[in-house]
Formats: structure tokens, C-alpha cells, sequence
């Protein structure tokens, strides 16, 4: 397979959630020293692709204001990841797409280059990354489906996946040739997946000493 190029992958934030376990909130607008979570994912990403795109389903005006196209679900009732990845999809223009949630905000700088030599290596459609949850996460490394980069002529499997009443990314990826890369190496950031899901542990997170903005 020919290498694959920054700027043949388009990067795609994932916003669109309902925050239920943050009682209901826009998470992706949850500030983190003072910049909104799925900012810092979307400054943390664009350097690593081509372009960006952002799925959100509240609030577009908010999140528009960031310079990036916004793309909301076409599947009504806060369908999951997936119809976040369809929604992308749906307004991807390059031969590949990455996504990321908006509430990792550590995540790899070198996520797609890393995710791009492993499908390229093992010749894959798509690339999951492969790591602990957070600090302290129980061994062995889990997958991590969110954190996916996808060919984007996978379109039309996605949306009969969905439509048949799939919902789970790894259910899907598993009907493709899918590689997997290991973020484990000495010096990764053991925070880098984990995500951050109430927002005692948003607060938990901004007073913690030492944090390096996203």
C-alpha cells in the first residue's frame, strides 16, 4: 500500500454525545484551563491531518465559531459513535478519515502517524488504537475504536451497518480488515485514551499540579 499522507486523511472531532453521565451537558464545551474540551482535540488533531471537521448536535453556533466545518448527525436521537463516523463520512473529501472524542484531551500527537503505519503495514481498511485506559489501567492493552482511522469509501458498509441496527464500533470494524497499533511504548503518556466522563473528574483534572495543556 502506498504511504499515506497527512494530507490525505481528514480529521474528525466527536462532539455529538449527550454528556448523560455529566448530567446532561454539552461535554465538548466542558472547559478545561479554560478551553473548551473538544477544542483542545480539535488544536491537538489538526496538525496531524489535512483538515478537520467537528460532529456536534447542540449548540452548532458555539462550535462553529472555531473555523471548522460542523457536521451534526443524519440519524435522529443521539444515535453513538457510529453516526458521528456516518456524519463525517458524509462530508469527508479525502481517502481517509480520523476520528477522536472530544473528551481526551491527551491523546497522541502522533496518533495518525502511528495509526497510518499499521494500516499501511498490515494492509488494512482501518486502524484502531490499542492502550490502557488511564493511569493505573489494568494490563492487557484494550482497544480503543474510537480512535480510529478509516478509509472513507467504507461509507456505504457503515450506513447498511447501521441501518440494520448495529451500534458498536468494534462490531463493525470487525466485518473489515482492521490493524491494530499499540500505544505503549517508554514515553507514551499514560493519560493519552483516557477519557473523561463526569465533570468531578473534568474538575479533578484542571487542579491537577503539573497537567500540560492540550
Amino acid at each position: 500500500m502506498p504511504a499515506i499522507a497527512p494530507a490525505d486523511i481528514t480529521g474528525l472531532v466527536l462532539a455529538g454525545g449527550q454528556g448523560t453521565r455529566m448530567g446532561g451537558v454539552d461535554k465538548g464545551l466542558q472547559p478545561l484551563h479554560g478551553v473548551p474540551l473538544a477544542l483542545h482535540a480539535l488544536r491537538r488533531l489538526a496538525p496531524q491531518v489535512g483538515t478537520v471537521l467537528v460532529n456536534a448536535n447542540r449548540h452548532l453556533a458555539a462550535y462553529q465559531a472555531w473555523g471548522a466545518p460542523v457536521c451534526p448527525d443524519t440519524l435522529p436521537g443521539f444515535a453513538g459513535p457510529l453516526a458521528g463516523f456516518l456524519a463525517g463520512l458524509e462530508r469527508c473529501r479525502t481517502p481517509w478519515m480520523l476520528t477522536v472524542p472530544c473528551d481526551s484531551p491527551f491523546f497522541p500527537s502522533d496518533l495518525a502517524a502511528r495509526l497510518a503505519t499499521a494500516a499501511q503495514a498490515q494492509g488494512a481498511d482501518l486502524a484502531i488504537a490499542l492502550a490502557p485506559d488511564g493511569p493505573g489501567a489494568p494490563a492487557p492493552l484494550r482497544p480503543q475504536p474510537v480512535f480510529c482511522l478509516l478509509r472513507s469509501a467504507l461509507r456505504h458498509s457503515l450506513a447498511d451497518f447501521v441501518a440494520a441496527g448495529g451500534h458498536k464500533v468494534g462490531a463493525w470494524a470487525a466485518q473489515h480488515a482492521c490493524a491494530q497499533a499499540a500505544f505503549d511504548r517508554p514515553g507514551d503518556d499514560p493519560r493519552a485514551f483516557a477519557n473523561i466522563n463526569t465533570l468531578t473528574e473534568l474538575q479533578h483534572l484542571a487542579g491537577a499540579p503539573g497537567d500540560a495543556k492540550a
